[in-house]
């Protein structure tokens, strides 16, 4: 059933050149952008120390959502869908393995941390960014559907550890924020 739902998704990349450009753009430059677009956060005049706060949480959070996948990576190597026939590649062949997604990873820890600051604007403009990167991925045939749904579950993972272990109003926490 994954690679069906896979192949599906895959299956209008290389028909449509504009879709294709825009899903290879998301895939490409998504995760970046996301991630500015947390810095900025920084600079909000509105709630600023909580804006901080969650910026800094979603910082911690796409860090240790990369960390756990390196350790799946020990122990879990998957090929890549193109490898094994399943989608057609729209971008360049990656050398690593496909489970889980980094770039789904990346992208919902940082929903998942501003979600968990109960930030609900804010937590509905990244999950539309995070969403869209997440389906590039599988849209240019890089990843299989379970690797997003994995790269989401070390994402949330992620968020969910540094919610617990990274307290706002604590003496760090006022320390960092309040820098600049």
């Amino acid at each position: 059933m994954d690679a069906t739902l896979t192949h599906w998704i895959n299956a209008a990349a290389g028909l449509h050149p504009v879709l294709d450009k825009a899903m290879t753009g998301a895939s490409q430059i998504g995760v970046p952008l996301m991630v500015l677009a947390v810095v900025v956060q920084w600079w909000a005049k509105a709630d600023r120390y909580h804006l901080r706060h969650a910026a800094l949480s979603a910082g911690l959070a796409f860090l240790l959502g990369l960390a756990i996948n390196q350790l799946v990576l020990l122990f879990v190597h998957r090929i890549r869908p193109y490898d094994a026939g399943v989608t057609h590649l729209l971008i360049a062949p990656s050398a690593d393995w496909s489970f889980p997604s980094d770039h789904a990873t990346a992208s919902v820890a940082i929903v998942a941390a501003f979600a968990m600051q109960a930030l609900p604007r804010r937590t509905l403009a990244f999950m539309i960014m995070a969403f869209l990167i997440c389906w590039s991925r599988i849209y240019i045939g890089t990843h299989y559907v379970t690797d997003v749904i994995g790269g989401t579950t070390t994402g949330v993972l992620g968020a969910a550890v540094v919610r617990l272990a990274y307290r706002e109003n604590s003496r760090l926490d006022n320390l960092v924020t309040k820098i600049l």
